[in-house]
């Protein structure tokens, strides 16, 4: 399941990652690190929601 950002609507894609940011292909939302942040706009975790 994809995960938007509720500020900018950028998505995470557990399917491509953010290899930028340490998180491979592959890794769901539940295991991005509680310090995430939206590689756009720079909110928290806690600012996603499923898209």
């Amino acid at each position: 399941m994809k995960y938007k950002c509720d500020i900018c609507g950028w998505e995470y894609d557990p399917a491509v990652g953010v290899p930028e940011a340490g998180i491979p292909a592959g890794t769901p939302w539940e295991e991005v690190p509680e310090s995430f942040e939206c590689p756009l706009c720079g909110v928290g975790k806690d600012e996603f929601s499923p898209a």
